[in-house]
């Protein structure tokens, strides 16, 4: 059965739909911006914890894949994706009020009994759960709603507002904080009732807006799903593995992805907590990190595309490098800066922070369209999307761990975090050897690239 092509979507419906990856940014500062600073900072709970709790939701990220196959081939109530979507933002913002309650209840001085920490996981893994069902199955709405001629606009709004989330919700969130002097024992004093309001009021928000950006955005269908040929499911997991990593081009490639998106988000569980242990910042500032970074993560994004149209030198490996080259810079600042206790020094960081990353973004999602043929693009994707994901979960988890691990030896919080810094610049100095040895034009001899717009789409959330 053939699928008719979706109407021209309007501008306006475009920006209404992208309100929804609004709310993905900020509920990503909520959890990785905000709790995770509250937690080991001010609470003094070890990052390790806190960090595979938070990493949760890309470990189970291969639930998504499951949920993407399963909303093609059968509608629950006549929607392919609205039941997926809905049910998993659900579970998000349960989650977040689960959260506020348990981490203010701490605040105000209950013990950590086991029946607290089963609160908080249950809270992670509702909000992980509800992540991986609704994220795919939500790009997978996006592509049926725009023809294939309007779908590189869409898919580009769409990624632009989920950068847009993180500015707006660090600001957002860092006025609606608390801002009060930290103790001389880097206790934070402030108040548990304001905590637990945030966290409800932002509940309420990103509930509000999921809900109103999807509002009539899928048509009910009164027939069953639409079936994909039997042929694109009978292939083993085993199989497309071996597909992609026979070739000597991917396997360098896959190495390039993974530890450079490992490395460059080891440092996402422990900026904020570092800025508040060795510089004493409070909450409301440290939340404000996250807008510092995410408006220069757009205007990286944005210059480097215009110069790429302008400047055909300027390829994906070209900007790949330059990315990875100014995240490397980011935290040689970041280290000088906590080993020297520097506090002027953060901010420079954060703004290369950001650049770096648009940049490198842009680029990594193009050299994945350009390791991906037509004839398997469902399985590269595939495999690519999973492999960036699991490396920035074992990258989030992994900096807590190293913070720790070094904290625990030698009893110096500067040294616990730029322990974290150095290890990223080698990292990402490794991937760039690995990148080094990826020959685009050798792999495209052989195999014809896929769409753009479909690795922005299978690449964003």
């Amino acid at each position: 059965m053939i699928e008719q092509q979706p109407e021209n979507l309007s501008m306006g419906r475009n920006l209404k739909i992208s309100l929804f990856h609004l709310g993905s940014g900020m509920a990503d500062v909520m959890a990785t911006g905000i709790w995770n600073r509250i937690m080991i900072s001010d609470l003094g709970f070890s990052a390790t914890p806190i960090g595979l709790l938070v990493s949760l939701r890309y470990f189970l990220a291969p639930l998504g894949v499951w949920a993407g196959r399963m909303s093609d081939r059968h509608a629950i109530g006549g929607y392919r994706r609205l039941s997926w979507i809905w049910s998993g933002r659900l579970m998000m913002v349960i989650s977040l009020l689960l959260l506020g309650t348990s981490t203010a209840n701490l605040a105000r001085g209950a013990e950590a009994t086991p029946l607290v920490w089963i609160m908080i996981t249950t809270a992670l893994l509702l909000f992980s759960l509800g992540n991986a069902l609704s994220g795919s199955t939500f790009l997978a709405l996006v592509y049926d709603r725009s023809p294939e001629h309007q779908r590189g606009r869409v898919v580009g709004v769409v990624w632009t507002f989920l950068l847009l989330g993180f500015t707006i919700g660090g600001i957002l969130f860092g006025v609606m904080l608390p801002s009060s002097e930290r103790t001389p024992d880097h206790q934070m004093t402030f108040s548990p009732d304001t905590l637990q309001n945030l966290f409800i009021a932002s509940a309420l928000i990103l509930g509000g807006l999921w809900f109103f950006s999807l509002l009539g955005e899928e048509r009910r269908s009164k027939g069953a799903a639409i079936h994909q040929s039997e042929a694109e499911y009978s292939t083993t997991i085993r199989a497309d593995l071996r597909l992609v990593w026979q070739n000597r081009q991917t396997r360098f490639f896959f190495w390039f992805l993974a530890l450079s998106m490992l490395f460059a988000f080891a440092q996402d569980l422990i900026l904020e907590p570092f800025a508040a242990d060795v510089f004493n910042m409070d909450a409301a500032h440290t939340t404000r990190f996250a807008a510092y970074w995410g408006s220069m993560a757009i205007l990286g994004t944005v210059v480097f595309l215009w110069l790429s149209r302008r400047y055909k030198r300027l390829t994906n490996t070209a900007m790949s490098y330059i990315g990875v080259a100014v995240l490397i810079l980011t935290f040689v600042v970041f280290g000088i800066s906590a080993l020297a206790q520097i506090r002027p020094l953060v901010t420079p960081g954060l703004i290369l922070l950001g650049f770096g990353l648009g940049l490198w973004n842009v680029g990594t999602l193009g050299l994945m369209m350009d390791m991906s043929p037509n004839g398997r693009a469902g399985t590269f994707l595939g495999f690519w999307t999973l492999t960036v994901t699991l490396a920035r979960g074992i990258g989030v988890s992994g900096g807590g761990i190293v913070r720790d691990l070094v904290l625990r030896t030698t009893g110096n919080l500067s040294l616990s975090y730029g322990a974290v810094f150095i290890a990223e610049v080698i990292g990402l100095s490794i991937s760039l050897w690995m990148l080094s040895r990826v020959n685009v034009n050798e792999f495209k001899e052989s195999e014809k690239p896929v769409d753009a717009e479909k690795v922005f789409v299978g690449a964003m959330d």
